[in-house]
């Protein structure tokens, strides 16, 4: 009985020092959190709108102006970048973000010879070395989120614009976490590059809806340099918010393990109170055994 009251007790003093860690887990991701929350807060409304209007613009260049990075070409080659984080503990964040990428592998490319996955952070560089060919796994940037400024998250975006027009890659696919708030995060794909086009929208007369843009001061020399600036605020989105995701869902994880800590050491505590009272018990009944004896002798 005396070993079962030691068990329990050591279980309980193991499940208190857990629940200290994750205590201290959560604080830290609810600190991180705040500070990755207000720099996509400000990004995303920006980035999403910078998104539509270059998609717009896209859709309605003509004449003696255009941009390689509208070209829709017959898929040979294609990249898909995976964003995750460096560390676990976080639920099924990453595992979603990896099944996401995993189903555009198998399904929209299937057929594509020359295929690559680039990994932004540990957990997706991990799960993909083990599982695919050396040669098509990219891991060249998965400590990036060592530094999310834009000059350092600018040079990748920029050296993929660079490959998808030298037609290195037919096509731009990324994978991240999006971040709606602190406890919802959901995976998602996004086409990156070719930049995808706004559907024209054929209003009951039939008549077609076109925007009408007007630059300065010149045309082509404008959008050499918008296109490639709005597309890399979209790139350094796709990192914000998976930075942002991330802590939300282990600031979730932790407060969850936290609670079902409690749960268990309240287990714990009925278990080592009823082995203790039946250790009492049995003392007594071996107390009043002996004294009966020594009357009966």
């Amino acid at each position: 009985m005396g070993a079962n009251l030691k068990e329990v007790r050591d279980r309980i003093a193991s499940v208190k020092s857990t629940q200290q860690i994750t205590k201290a887990m959560k604080m830290v991701s609810a600190a991180k959190l705040r500070r990755a929350q207000e720099a996509i807060s400000r990004l995303k409304p920006y980035s999403n709108k910078l998104g539509q209007m270059l998609s717009s613009i896209l859709t309605n260049l003509e004449g003696d102006v255009s941009s390689s990075y509208g070209d829709v070409r017959e898929i040979n080659s294609a990249l898909v970048v995976v964003v995750t984080s460096n560390r676990g503990l976080c639920g099924a964040f990453n595992a979603n973000i990896i099944k996401e990428a995993e189903a555009v592998i198998k399904e929209k490319y299937a057929g594509v010879s020359n295929l690559k996955i680039m990994c932004i952070g540990k957990r997706g560089n991990d799960y993909f070395m083990k599982r695919y060919p050396a040669d098509m796994v990219i891991s060249d940037h998965v400590m990036m989120f060592d530094d999310l400024s834009f000059d350092s998250v600018a040079k990748v975006s920029q050296s993929l614009l660079d490959a998808f027009d030298a037609k290195e890659y037919d096509a731009v696919d990324v994978a991240y976490g999006s971040f709606k708030n602190a406890a919802t995060q959901y995976p998602i794909i996004e086409a990156f590059l070719p930049v995808p086009k706004v559907e024209i929208e054929e209003e009951k007369n039939k008549k077609h809806f076109k925007a009408d843009y007007i630059f300065l001061p010149n045309k082509k020399e404008l959008l050499d340099s918008l296109i490639p600036n709005i597309l890399k605020t979209q790139f350094q989105k796709y990192l914000l918010d998976t930075h942002a995701s991330e802590h939300g869902a282990r600031m979730t994880a932790m407060d969850k393990a936290t609670e079902n800590a409690n749960e268990l050491m309240k287990e714990l505590k009925i278990s080592y109170n009823k082995a203790r009272q039946e250790a009492i018990t049995n003392e007594i009944s071996e107390i009043v055994g002996g004294a009966a004896a020594l009357e009966g002798a």
